[in-house]
C-alpha cells in the first residue's frame, strides 16, 4: 500500500500561490472543520424525526446530491477558513458560508439524499404531487415568485425548478425546528405537500434504506486534478450572468471610482432614488415581469456599493446609461411570461 503524501503547508502562502495547487493536494477535511458540528446537527434533526437514515456527507466542487445515490457533497471551501475567504473574494459570495445557510443547504440535499435511499421518487402519489421526477432539468428556469403551490425556502423560489427539487425544498421545510408549517402554510395548496411528507417520513421511522451508498463519491474533491485558479475560472465561466460580478466592467464603465476631493456621491444612491422610474419603464418596454426588472436592478445597486462607484460628470447620462444596459440585458436574457 502506498504512503498517503505528505500535506502541504498552503494556510499561510500567498493568495497567488494557493491559487496555483490542485484542489487534491489541498487535503482539507470535514473532520475538525466548521462542517463537522452543523452535520452533527443536521444527524439529530433527523434522529428527533425518527429518521434512521444519515447521509453520507463529503468534500465536492460544489453543493450536490449525485443523481439517485444517497449522499451530500459539500464544497470545499467550507472545510477551512482561508479557503472561504478566496472564495469570497474570487466569486463574491460563500454559498452556505454561515452556520444559519449552511444548514438551509444541508437540508434541501437532505431531501434529495432521502429520496434517492427510499427511491420515494417511484411512489404513484409523490408523482402526482411533484411531478414526473424524469422531467428534463433546464438551464434556466421562470417561476412565480408568490405562487403557493410550493413553500419558501432557497433563493429564487427554487422549488419550482424541477420535481426533484420541489420534493427537497418541502422536505427541508418539514424538517426545520421551529419552522410551524402548518400555520405559515395554511390555507395554501402546499400545505397537502407537506402533509404527505409528514405522513410518509412516520411511515419510514426506523427503516433502513433500499438504495447503498456508493464507495467512490462522485465529484469529491480528493481526486479533483485541477488547479484552484483554473476551478473559479471555469466556474465564473458556467454561471454566466448569474455570476454576480458579470456586469462589473459595464458598471465600471458607466460610473467611476472616487477621486480625491470629488464632491460626487454613490452610483448606488442615484440607483435607489430613480428604481421605480426605471423599473415602471424597463417593464412596459419590455413586457417583462416587473419582479425580474426589479431583481437585476438590485443586483445593479448591490454591485455598485460593492465596487465602490461615483456618479459622473453628467448624471442624467448616468442615468441614460443604466436604462440602456437594463433593457439590453432583460431582452436578451429573460423570458416573458404569459399572463393568467
Amino acid at each position: 500500500m502506498g504512503k498517503k503524501p505528505k500535506a502541504l503547508k498552503w494556510e499561510s502562502l500567498p493568495e497567488e500561490e494557493i491559487l496555483q495547487i490542485r484542489i487534491r493536494d489541498l487535503q482539507v477535511e470535514i473532520a475538525g472543520s466548521e462542517l463537522e458540528p452543523l452535520i452533527r446537527r443536521l444527524y439529530e434533526q433527523l434522529d428527533e424525526k425518527g429518521i434512521w437514515f444519515h447521509p453520507p456527507c463529503y468534500l465536492a466542487g460544489e453543493w450536490l446530491t449525485p443523481d439517485r445515490e444517497p449522499i451530500i457533497g459539500i464544497p470545499f471551501c467550507l472545510a477551512h477558513p482561508r479557503l472561504k475567504e478566496i472564495e469570497k473574494r474570487m466569486m463574491f459570495e460563500v454559498e452556505g458560508g454561515t452556520p444559519e445557510s449552511c444548514m438551509k443547504l444541508l437540508r434541501h440535499e437532505c431531501g434529495h439524499a432521502v429520496n434517492y435511499a427510499y427511491q420515494l421518487y417511484k411512489k404513484t402519489r409523490w408523482r402526482e404531487l411533484f411531478g414526473p421526477f424524469s422531467a428534463k432539468y433546464s438551464d434556466s428556469y421562470s417561476y412565480q415568485p408568490y405562487s403557493r403551490r410550493f413553500v419558501i425556502h432557497l433563493e429564487d423560489n427554487y422549488a419550482q425548478c424541477h420535481p426533484d427539487e420541489d420534493f427537497a425544498e418541502t422536505f427541508a421545510v418539514w424538517l426545520t425546528p421551529g419552522s410551524r408549517w402548518q400555520e405559515k402554510y395554511r390555507g395554501w395548496p402546499v400545505l397537502k405537500k407537506l402533509y404527505y411528507i409528514n405522513g410518509l417520513m412516520e411511515r419510514l421511522r426506523r427503516r433502513q434504506p433500499v438504495m447503498r451508498i456508493p464507495k467512490q463519491p462522485p465529484w469529491s474533491a480528493s481526486r479533483m486534478n485541477s488547479t484552484l485558479s483554473a476551478y473559479y475560472e471555469r466556474k465564473r465561466k458556467a454561471m454566466g450572468d448569474d455570476f454576480k460580478g458579470f456586469y462589473d466592467h459595464s458598471l465600471q464603465t458607466l460610473f467611476a471610482p472616487r477621486q480625491a476631493g470629488d464632491s460626487s456621491y454613490k452610483a448606488s444612491i442615484l440607483l435607489r432614488r430613480n428604481r421605480r422610474q426605471i423599473v415602471d419603464q424597463i417593464t412596459l418596454w419590455t413586457g417583462h415581469r416587473k419582479y425580474d426588472i426589479h431583481e437585476l436592478f438590485n443586483r445593479f445597486i448591490h454591485r455598485c456599493e460593492a465596487l465602490d462607484l461615483y456618479v459622473g460628470c453628467n448624471e442624467q447620462d448616468n442615468l441614460i446609461g443604466v436604462t440602456t444596459l437594463l433593457t439590453t440585458i432583460a431582452s436578451s436574457t429573460l423570458r416573458i411570461i404569459p399572463k393568467g
